[in-house]
């Protein structure tokens, strides 16, 4: 039998059946899934320095295990010194297997290294059921080496599902481990 992610079994043995109950859906098919995760991560002063796009697609890579690939500038700014086809950034989009175990390590290994963490934030969706979160410091990730870190910089991970509200990927994440901070309405 090959390999199946932690989180994925915790998906469909405890998560979908209690979507099913809470939403009233017909069919298993109408229960809201994670489809992808795409972590991306602006480089600012790549116009300058150079390494700095090659350390930023070395660490994406660390982080998720899958080669980052480099973005390019899709128009020239000359106030910038910012010229078409510079690269700019690098991002990464996890699927299936990759995408579970990322969201497993962010969950349980990354998310409490924070400091002062309260939990995330719960407005941060986009009204169709993507949620995005921004990362202040990319050394909450345990596969960063801090001795070979040049700067602390950021990045955004965004998390697509197939539920149509924000109400529905709400409780589909918050099933999924993702610690919300807490509501004082």
């Amino acid at each position: 039998m090959s390999y199946v992610p932690t989180l994925k079994k915790h998906y469909k043995e405890e998560v979908i059946p209690q979507l099913m109950e809470k939403f009233q859906y017909k069919s298993i098919m109408e229960v809201p899934k994670i489809v992808k995760v795409s972590l991306n991560r602006g480089v600012g002063g790549a116009t300058q320095d150079k390494k700095l796009v090659d350390h930023a697609l070395s660490e994406l890579t660390m982080i998720t295990g899958q080669k980052a690939i480099p973005c390019p500038a899709r128009n020239s700014i000359s106030n910038f010194k910012l010229r078409e086809g510079m690269i700019i950034g690098a991002k990464v989009t996890l699927r299936r297997n990759r995408m579970y175990e990322f969201l497993d390590r962010f969950v349980n290994v990354a998310l409490p290294r924070v400091r002062d963490f309260r939990g995330i934030n719960d407005k941060s969706f986009d009204g169709r059921g993507n949620y995005s979160i921004g990362i202040k410091e990319q050394i909450i990730f345990p596969e960063i080496n801090l001795d070979k870190v040049n700067a602390i910089t950021g990045l955004d991970i965004s998390i697509v599902t197939t539920a149509k509200t924000d109400v529905e990927a709400l409780e589909l994440l918050k099933l999924m481990g993702l610690p919300f901070k807490n509501q004082r309405n």
